[in-house]
């Protein structure tokens, strides 16, 4: 009789148990909607958290990550997915994993991410950023691989936007590619590849002669140019 009563007891509380996780299910996605609706992010992320404490889902965690991502706090962002190379993620965490980690100044391991990107969807946008990372890493002839993809499949409305102005600005993404191209070039041999490098960047200027970034390279190798040579 007794072990019949202990076992009511623990039904009736898995039972309460079950009730009050529904419940506490049902506001939380109500409260996600409304904060969607009121455009509050910081809502967002806090109803998602409780949605995936009560209930994981690894599309919700995908989407925390993003809006992690999206404000900044890529620290965030990785400790909610993770920081490995899983043939299993999705594009969404694959990307957050890439942009969060090159943000964070891992070049190696934000490599990995976006040659996966571009294993699974090729195109100019992601060719940029292997490029860049490439020649950080001085692999500047799979940059160069990258590069020359990119320049073939830039078209006229694809733009990038660089900030590194006191106000961020777009160029068309062949004139981009060229400035990379610049980059690499120069980096082969800081001695002997001034020049042409400089005409390089004059090919990206031609194409976007407000090009803040490339006007500041040339003027740089300009002026290294003019130096004295050293005996």
């Amino acid at each position: 009789m007794k072990k019949l009563v202990g076992l009511l007891v623990i039904v009736f509380a898995m039972q309460a148990n079950a009730q009050s996780n529904n419940v506490l299910l049902s506001h939380f996605e109500a409260y996600y909607k409304q904060m969607k609706k009121q455009g509050d992010v910081q809502g967002v992320i806090d109803a998602l958290t409780h949605l995936n404490v009560l209930a994981p889902n690894q599309s919700r965690l995908d989407t925390l990550a993003v809006l992690y991502m999206n404000e900044g706090r890529h620290i965030e962002a990785l400790n909610t997915i993770g920081i490995e190379k899983n043939a299993s993620d999705s594009d969404m965490a694959v990307e957050v994993k890439a942009v969060s980690l090159h943000a964070l100044n891992q070049p190696k391991r934000a490599l990995e991410q976006y040659e996966e990107l571009f294993r699974r969807s090729p195109n100019p946008m992601i060719a940029y950023e292997l490029a860049d990372l490439k020649i950080q890493l001085d692999d500047l002839s799979g940059a160069n691989l990258n590069i020359t993809y990119g320049i073939a499949n830039s078209k006229e409305d694809i733009m990038r936007t660089f900030y590194e102005a006191q106000q961020p600005y777009q160029v068309k993404m062949k004139a981009a590619f060229l400035y990379l191209k610049a980059l690499a070039k120069f980096k082969e041999n800081i001695e002997t590849n001034i020049d042409p490098a400089i005409a390089i960047l004059d090919e990206a200027l031609a194409i976007e002669p407000n090009f803040n970034l490339a006007v500041i390279s040339k003027n740089a190798l300009t002026a290294r140019k003019a130096e004295p040579k050293k005996d």
